[in-house]
């Protein structure tokens, strides 16, 4: 009876002490599906700092990389449902829920992040933000990662080296209609087993970021870097709609402005990494291949096309970017 007893004493001790000192199991979760060197967790982080500080301690939080809290369908589930608060969710994952967010993904119409940056700003970028909310989820902002290139075992010189080859590709119907329109074979695949996957010659080759490039070392089984620019690479900000409505209107004021100051940094911030990244990958043995570029192009208008003929946001959204 005296350990039964100890033991409730030593339970409700730990009680108090969570309590008083507010451990991890009861911080807010931000969840994420990049390694910990890519700009979206430095991001993270920095939202994760800078709440923490506004809210003088009362809002900590978990940053969990990785797809630590699930892959992006399990975790948008898990926001709908109050379990987790924050996301950094790719485009691509949110676009199954909100088709415009597809606009992104349309082959060369960035020249470059910084150009991406700015389309974020574009009445119809807001507007696909603002359309989250039907599906849970309340949209605060953008954060960008660096321009979509091929990372190939044999170098790529044109579309034509890709014919039937295995490309690792975001899953996504925009990118599966980009890749074979390119005569690929768009493979679907979790980050973490992109390396294995190349070792093993179960991939020819990886439709990629330079911030993944770097931050898995993906070169160190795949070397041939071809600096293709077709895509741009955002994702979005966003935190849980059930969540956010238990929140003060001071609290909500709050959390915008942390975001809003984290959305510029990082757009400086991923900037400036597509550069240093490129820098990194060559010194660390990626050849960059030179390549005939009209040959990715030649198919781009026609997917372009495609996705502005079947919505209307997407087309408002690639008059207002092409050009800024």
């Amino acid at each position: 009876m005296k350990f039964v007893k100890s033991l409730h004493i030593l339970a409700a001790a730990v009680v108090l002490t969570t309590t008083a000192f507010g451990v991890s199991a009861q911080a807010l979760k931000l969840g994420h599906i990049t390694p910990p060197t890519h700009v979206w967790h430095q991001v993270s982080e920095k939202i994760a700092t800078d709440l923490d500080k506004a809210s003088g301690g009362k809002m900590k939080m978990a940053v969990s990389p990785l797809q630590k809290l699930g892959n992006e369908a399990q975790m948008i589930n898990l926001m709908q449902a109050g379990a987790q608060q924050f996301g950094v969710f790719t485009v691509g994952g949110l676009s199954n829920r909100e088709e415009s967010l597809l606009g992104w993904s349309l082959p060369y119409v960035f020249k470059d992040v910084a150009h991406a940056t700015r389309a974020a700003a574009t009445p119809a970028a807001q507007e696909m933000l603002k359309r989250l909310d039907q599906h849970g989820l309340v949209g605060l902002g953008y954060t960008f990662a660096g321009m979509r290139h091929v990372l190939s075992l044999q170098p790529v010189t044109s579309a034509k080296d890709l014919a039937n080859k295995k490309v690792r590709s975001f899953p996504s119907p925009i990118y599966n209609d980009w890749w074979t329109a390119n005569g690929a074979a768009p493979t679907a695949m979790p980050l973490s087993e992109v390396a294995p996957s190349l070792t093993t010659k179960l991939l020819d080759a990886v439709d990629v970021d330079l911030d993944a490039l770097v931050g898995l070392k993906f070169h160190q089984q795949a070397p041939n870097l071809t600096l293709t620019n077709h895509m741009a690479f955002p994702a979005v900000i966003v935190v849980s709609k059930k969540w956010w409505a238990t929140r003060s209107d001071a609290d909500r004021a709050m959390i915008t402005k942390v975001v809003k100051d984290a959305e510029k940094w990082g757009y400086q911030t991923a900037i400036d990494a597509d550069v240093n990244n490129l820098k990194k990958a060559t010194a660390d043995g990626a050849k960059v291949i030179p390549f005939d570029i009209k040959s990715f192009q030649a198919v781009g208008g026609t997917v372009r096309d495609k996705y502005t003929a079947k919505n209307p946001l997407i087309a408002d959204f690639y008059k207002q970017a092409k050009d800024l």
